[in-house]
């Protein structure tokens, strides 16, 4: 059942921005949980968020298949490393979003992942 107040009609492009500001508002809440992440605003989390899946979609596309052996050994675990790999690559680039070191970036995976999975399970 979808709740009637995000069903705007705006099809791809509505779900899309939602998608955004839900991955910002995860990212906001795993830096607010951890002492080694710093996200200096919510408008740095949305541009965060889009780099990210910026980043996912053309790089992480690439590592996912490469280290496939390590994901089925991990029995999945590896992807929160390909993650953290990924978060600590958007640190560098970015203003405004610092990553301490890779535990933190690791953690900020698992807790992106598990407050994503909830929102979207919640709002679409």
């Amino acid at each position: 059942m979808e709740l009637l107040l995000l069903d705007t009609g705006l099809g791809s492009l509505g779900e899309m921005i939602i998608k955004v500001l839900l991955n910002a508002l995860a990212l906001m809440a795993g830096a607010h949980l951890l002492k080694g992440v710093e996200i200096e605003d919510f408008p740095r989390a949305v541009i965060l968020a889009v780099v990210l899946s910026v980043l996912n979609a053309t790089l992480g596309s690439f590592l996912d298949f490469v280290t496939t052996p390590l994901r089925f050994l991990t029995l999945g675990l590896f992807a929160f490393v390909v993650d953290a790999a990924m978060l600590l690559l958007a640190a560098y680039f970015l203003k405004g979003f610092n990553i301490r070191n890779f535990v933190s970036a690791f953690f900020l995976a698992i807790i992106f992942s598990v407050s994503n999975a909830i929102l979207y399970a919640i709002f679409l």
